[in-house]
């Protein structure tokens, strides 16, 4: 194993008892510091984006793979350590870690191009820990390499909330200069906001925090209304970043002639019927969005960086996360919460 030096203990939080953010789901815990396998790299986190994904699964929403998991997918760091058969990075490279973390690579699904939909896929944070932690360990075929030039706090919600929204604006077929709207608009929103002005489409943002929709307007949205209002006018394309099932039929009654709804989220509330000829009828359609390929990851920060996407950062430190878990909840948050290292909380927990 090629290395820098690096603590015996690592300090995070981990889900150790799923249920509402004021029972307290999250324990704050000291671990060995695992050695990274072959194609893993132990990195050193320098921030962490707090994802709804992780809210989900500390409420209980996401059914844990594990217990006691580390969350956090949006992870900026430095290589400590390579493991065998590491080729791609070396100690000191910085690094990005995101929600896909594995794919079979055999399956009829990773075949076509479409590793997202693999039934054997693994996730950060869900099926192994994440970055709500100093140090982890990701797959060194699935981390992307990051620039030296960008604060990490900026870069840490691009590895989640900016690939899953780049996603869920490609599904949901928004034609070239098209009327796109928005329901909700926190850290996914904000961003994908920004690649669909950059490529002519008058965006329209329906969201019930007014703190959001002040944000919209500052990025180029046309308009911001609240969530349950309609929008100016009839929508060629609509993603549903909220994870309320009642907005459904709000969204697609919202589109025009032959319009798509791609709902974003992991999770979603249950959907009420719909009507036909008002939600489906005129050829309207409703997608979801399941993950990301990597290939999306790429596209979207090559395109980030071309049009110098601007991010919104809410900074908390790692020893408050479950406060950041609690003011996303609320929605509190302006644009996206990111956690950044806190030296008295690993001190907490270093030996004595």
């Amino acid at each position: 194993m090629a290395s820098a030096a690096h603590p015996e203990t690592l300090s995070g939080w981990a889900v150790e008892r799923p249920g509402p953010m004021a029972a307290g789901p999250l324990a704050a815990v000291r671990r060995p510091v695992p050695e990274p396998g072959p194609g893993e790299l132990l990195v050193r986190v320098e921030a962490c984006g707090v994802c709804r994904t992780d809210l989900h699964l500390a409420e209980g929403d996401l059914p844990p793979h594990r217990p006691g998991t580390v969350p956090g997918h949006e992870i900026v760091a430095r290589v400590a350590a390579v493991g065998p058969e590491v080729t791609r990075f070396a100690a000191g490279d910085r690094v990005g870690g995101a929600w896909l973390r594995a794919t079979c690579g055999a399956c009829r699904y990773c075949r076509a191009g479409a590793e997202n939909l693999c039934p054997a896929s693994r996730y950060t944070g869900w099926d192994a820990d994440g970055g709500f932690a100093d140090l982890a360990l990701l797959p060194a075929d699935y981390a992307y390499p990051l620039p030296e030039s960008e604060r990490a706090a900026a870069l840490a919600p691009l590895l989640c909330a900016g690939i899953i929204g780049y996603r869920a604006l490609r599904r949901s077929a928004l034609p070239p200069c098209g009327r796109l709207g928005l329901y909700g608009f926190g850290g996914s929103a904000h961003l994908a906001a920004q690649v669909a002005v950059a490529e002519g489409a008058r965006v329209h943002v329906l969201t019930r925090s007014a703190r959001a929709r002040e944000l919209a307007l500052e990025l180029g949205a046309v308009s911001a209304r609240d969530v349950g209002d309609r929008p100016p006018e009839p929508l060629d394309s609509a993603i549903l970043f909220a994870p309320s099932g009642d907005l459904v039929p709000v969204a697609l009654a919202a589109l025009d002639r032959s319009g798509t709804l791609a709902v974003a989220g992991i999770h979603l509330t249950g959907i009420p019927p719909l009507v036909y000829r008002e939600h489906l009828f005129q050829e309207r359609n409703l997608r979801s969005v399941t993950a990301n390929t990597r290939e999306d990851g790429r596209e979207f920060l090559r395109i980030a960086a071309r049009i110098g996407i601007r991010v919104t950062v809410s900074p908390y430190p790692l020893s408050r996360a479950p406060q950041a878990l609690a003011d996303l909840a609320g929605d509190r948050v302006r644009g996206a919460a990111v956690l950044l290292p806190d030296a008295d909380f690993a001190r907490e927990f270093s030996p004595s």
